[in-house]
């Protein structure tokens, strides 16, 4: 069993995004700079058939550990097959370290071998709660999250609390969501974690009823819920600049689209103009990003995503693809956030 000693990440202004494993969101954490790297803890979901590890094979994440969510992946009937061993020992192989993510309704089966997976790298773990699904009420968080951190043998000193709030999905929803928060982080602070946060996602999961050609504004409720509470020593997380609703199997030539990040919106670019060719419509949608109100003072060097956007706008050449877009969105997104955090210590 291979045992992986990975860096300490300092808990202040640490920000959780919640990504997919897959190349946009995997390009922004391989182009981060050790100074963000050591503020992002990132949580990655798999879902059955992703194969992880070759993407972090082929760009390494900067952050050297990530917290996997194995939730949407089945127990295997072969007892001797433990997706969250086999996967710390193929991650840590490739230098990275693996924090398991504990789930309310996973087995007693899988709460072991994630209680396994964590002592084979930092001795820590996440465990996601939704309070929404996994706890009506007090009493029924304290006996369900318990339950957990016995299942997986593993002390509440060690392991990341994640409030999960899920869809935000407008001002309403928003309001009612905030108080939810306060009620369980009250509850949280009679238990010593290793670190409470709260995530949420705002993002709709489609976007095509949106208008091309011009900027469009979609609010971060997410973000102004975490803000609105106020609470010190309560972390940052959220679905990055996607959707906390996945929409699987979809797949489509899409418009050349970006999803830049302000402190209370998403300016939203849906290209179509320019003609046929992508390249043409990702210059000009980037032309246009780069002389918009919100690009921001530092230009290129906020962020390697900016830095991609603005060579864009200077040439017509390598207009990009989906994965591209995501990429780009994704890293100014991390950028911004760790921006408007308070600096680690």
């Amino acid at each position: 069993m291979t045992v992986f000693a990975g860096p300490e990440v300092t808990e202040d202004g640490v920000y959780r995004p919640i990504l997919r494993p897959r190349r946009g969101e995997m390009a922004a954490l391989h182009h981060l700079d050790a100074a963000a790297a050591r503020r992002v803890s990132p949580i990655v979901e798999v879902s059955p058939g992703e194969r992880l590890p070759q993407l972090v094979r082929q760009l390494p994440p900067r952050t050297g550990a990530i917290a996997v969510d194995l939730g949407a992946v089945p127990d295997p009937p072969d007892p001797l097959v433990s997706p969250p061993l086999d996967l710390a020992e193929e991650l840590a192989a490739l230098g990275v370290a693996m924090l398991p993510v504990l789930r309310a309704y996973e087995s007693p089966r899988r709460l072991v071998e994630h209680g396994l997976a964590a002592r084979m790298h930092l001795m820590r773990a996440v465990l996601r709660l939704r309070p929404h699904t996994d706890a009506r009420n007090s009493a029924e968080a304290t006996a369900t999250t318990r339950r957990m951190l016995a299942g997986a043998g593993l002390e509440a000193e060690h392991v990341d609390l994640v409030i999960d709030l899920a869809e935000t999905a407008c001002a309403a929803h928003a309001d009612r969501f905030e108080e939810r928060a306060r009620q369980v982080l009250r509850w949280a602070r009679a238990t010593p974690w290793r670190s409470v946060t709260v995530a949420a996602g705002a993002m709709p999961p489609n976007l095509d009823d949106l208008p091309t050609d011009e900027p469009v504004t979609v609010g971060r409720l997410d973000a102004q819920v975490w803000a609105r509470l106020s609470e010190p020593g309560v972390g940052y997380a959220d679905y990055g600049v996607t959707s906390p609703v996945r929409r699987n199997g979809i797949s489509r030539r899409q418009l050349p689209t970006l999803r830049y990040t302000a402190d209370r919106d998403w300016w939203i670019y849906r290209w179509a103009r320019r003609g046929g060719r992508s390249d043409d419509r990702c210059h000009d949608l980037c032309r246009t990003l780069v002389g918009s109100p919100h690009w921001p003072a530092t230009g290129a060097r906020f962020s390697w995503g900016d830095a991609q956007i603005a060579e864009r706008a200077r040439s017509a050449r390598g207009g990009g693809s989906s994965a591209s877009w995501i990429a780009w969105s994704t890293s100014h997104h991390i950028a911004h956030v760790l921006a408007t955090l308070a600096p680690a210590t």
